[in-house]
């Protein structure tokens, strides 16, 4: 086989040097993603919003995290067309490559003080470039590790890019922590910029890897067989609307009340509840990593008794976990917020790590990569977006009491609950509509 670059990974390639760029592309586009929740949970209220109130500032900060998200359609919609038309490797390189520009510019943005109203101007395009990029990211990696799986593990290869999410919000929690620990002065003059300018460091690694992949089977057999979607979006919506829906309703709980958990607490924690950031920020950590064990568990556990039960599951659980979730963060004991964020994560693995294969397998491959980027960015919309704001301004109009939000966080949850339930099982189906690359067998050995 030709080699373009270098020696390169061809098409016949182990699955896990396939699975394992997907996963270190994921893990820097989430990075510079959820480093801007975290500087927007503790410091952008400060720099680009300080004349305004502190609640109103919180909530306007919260705003402009949520531009990422309704960009991300945008972004699923543009990269998706051409992923499905020309291939899903290249649109993973200008993602990556829009994401590291966009986040390295934030680290370098002047703040209210220096240029006015100009800073949260620039503040909002950035982010909104963020999501741009990662509307695109996510689509890819996960086709390139779906459609490179032997078909009795999809589940588990597909929640590899999934792993980057909790990888990045380690990466991010970690490296804020860490500039968060200087003295205030310090850290709002220069310290928050760092973990952003760190982003063109990991940008070039990830490139390294990615330029050094080809394309996957499924879509290079839809290429040679000449069947490619002329418009696949427009396809999509003419013949997939409903599982467009279902797909984005599968995460729900995985994005929204990630965000909730994660993003939201994280300002509550510290500005209403008074404990000390250090305490919250270990918390996010050890979600993390909790969440990072989970999700191969979960997604391999889908492969053997399929993607549905493991998903409603899943999603019940952490319906009856919100109330005691936020109780448990009342009580301001350390080891008890602790492991609050340690099993809230846990079960959020189980929806996210299978939902990756699950949505993917919902749609053909000439449109899959449109399909299962409108779903995933589509719920990142009506989930995510503004989930940190709705919890503030709950909050704020319950008058402190944070009974609402548990209950918007229970609503996440039965939102992917209903949805998985509706869902067509998948874990069993051929993606390859018949037709599969010669020498491709529907199960591989491992």
């Amino acid at each position: 086989m030709e080699n373009v670059g270098g020696e390169g990974v061809g098409q016949n390639a182990s699955v896990r040097q396939v699975v394992f760029a997907s996963l270190i592309g994921t893990t820097i586009e989430w990075y510079d993603f959820f480093v801007y929740g975290t500087a927007a949970a503790l410091v952008f209220n400060q720099l680009f919003f300080p004349n305004v109130d502190p609640v109103i500032g919180t909530l306007a900060a919260f705003a402009t995290f949520g531009v990422g998200f309704v960009a991300r359609p945008l972004g699923g919609i543009v990269f998706g067309h051409y992923g499905d038309k020309i291939g899903r490797k290249s649109m993973l390189v200008i993602t990556l490559l829009i994401m590291g520009v966009a986040t390295t510019l934030i680290g370098l943005l002047p703040t209210f003080d220096a240029i006015g109203i100009w800073a949260p101007i620039l503040l909002v395009v950035l982010r909104f470039l963020q999501g741009l990029a990662v509307g695109g990211e996510w689509g890819g990696a996960v086709l390139m590790a779906v459609e490179y799986s032997p078909e009795d593990r999809r589940g588990f290869y597909g929640s590899w890019p999934q792993m980057g999410s909790p990888i990045a919000l380690f990466l991010s929690t970690v490296i804020f922590s860490a500039f968060a620990a200087l003295p205030d002065e310090q850290f709002l003059s220069w310290g928050w910029r760092v973990p952003f300018l760190v982003s063109i460091v990991l940008v070039g690694v990830g490139l390294f890897i990615r330029l050094r992949i080809f394309e996957t089977p499924a879509f290079s057999a839809v290429k040679e067989s000449g069947t490619e979607a002329r418009l696949p979006m427009v396809e999509v919506l003419k013949n997939d609307l409903r599982k467009v829906l279902i797909g984005a309703g599968i995460v729900f709980v995985t994005i929204g009340g990630f965000y909730v958990v994660v993003t939201f607490s994280l300002s509550y924690g510290t500005e209403t509840l008074g404990i000390p950031r250090g305490v919250m920020l270990t918390g996010v950590i050890i979600a993390a990593i909790s969440e990072l064990i989970t999700i191969p568990i979960f997604a391999s556990l889908s492969d053997r008794v399929g993607r549905r039960p493991v998903c409603v599951w899943s999603a019940a659980v952490a319906a009856l976990l919100a109330f005691p979730f936020f109780w448990v963060l009342g009580t301001e004991v350390t080891v008890l917020i602790w492991l609050a964020f340690l099993v809230y994560a846990a079960v959020l693995g189980g929806v996210y790590g299978p939902g990756a294969a699950f949505i993917a397998e919902q749609f053909e491959t000439r449109r899959r990569y449109s399909g299962a980027s409108l779903a995933y960015q589509l719920s990142g919309v009506l989930s995510g977006a503004f989930a940190p704001l709705i919890a503030s301004a709950l909050l704020a109009a319950s008058g402190g009491s944070i009974w609402p939000v548990a209950l918007y966080l229970a609503g996440l949850s039965l939102v992917s609950l209903v949805s998985a339930y509706l869902a067509t099982e998948t874990y069993r189906t051929d993606i390859y509509e018949g037709v599969r690359p010669q020498g491709r067998p529907a199960v591989a050995e491992t």
